[in-house]
């Protein structure tokens, strides 16, 4: 089995090798490397959206990888909601180099140590995110083609690959997607990694995501609070 939490990073764009240092050094290293391979540091979640690529994960989430990612929003959106706080939507611009999304706390059921985050369930995150991608209908047969054209040149081994081929060509279970989140901070996970993945602009993406809340029995308050933290990150 593939290394899932691997291809997670790079949906969201975080495997970007050699990329260490300050927070100028990264930036500048990233640049350079974009620059030299194009189509390695791009996202797989935006090479699934075709031209229709949304807005990238700010911050912090290059370097602490994509499963940290997600927890760390899910954990924070949670927390908000558990402790009865309004959600703050994002209202102004802000410096994405001065957002930081902090990794959940170890003894939280948000935890992404293999104990607790197993590798069939990051594998489950993933199966989500190509799942929103999909919510709106572009990607045919036709469009599929393209994107595994794109996906055979990013460095993914071939188990990977054939991974994503499946995946893209297979319906939405969505059964099988709200089966796999457990507990209560798997589903929020599970939701986060949707959003994530989007920007629910048209009435399909935007119907599935509300489709999923509902089947994964989330509070309304709950998905605000998921939207606010998600919207805050994405630039």
């Amino acid at each position: 089995m593939f290394d899932a939490r691997k291809l997670l990073d790079q949906f969201l764009g975080s495997q970007i090798p050699g990329v260490g240092g300050t927070v100028r050094d990264r930036a500048e290293q990233a640049v350079q490397y974009g620059r030299d391979n194009p189509l390695k540091t791009g996202a797989l979640a935006a090479v699934l959206l075709g031209t229709k690529t949304g807005r990238d994960v700010a911050g912090n989430a290059l370097t602490i990888g994509g499963l940290a990612a997600i927890a760390g929003l899910g954990y924070q959106a949670y927390r908000n909601y558990r402790d009865g706080a309004a959600p703050q939507p994002q209202t102004a611009p802000v410096d994405p180099q001065q957002i930081e999304i902090l990794p959940p706390p170890a003894d939280s059921g948000f935890s992404t140590e293999p104990s607790v985050m197993r590798n069939d369930f990051v594998l489950v995150l993933v199966r989500a995110m190509i799942a929103a991608a999909k919510a709106d209908g572009h990607i045919d047969d036709e469009e599929r083609g393209r994107i595994m054209d794109k996906v055979r040149i990013s460095g993914l081994d071939a188990e990977a690959e054939a991974f994503l081929e499946k995946e893209l060509a297979a319906p939405t279970d969505l059964d099988a997607l709200v089966a796999a989140a457990q507990t209560d901070e798997q589903k929020v996970e599970l939701y986060t990694a949707s959003r994530l993945a989007i920007e629910p602009d048209t009435r399909a993406e935007r119907g599935y995501l509300d489709l999923l809340a509902g089947r994964l029995g989330l509070p309304d308050t709950l998905v605000d609070h998921i939207e606010a933290t998600v919207s805050g990150v994405k630039v």
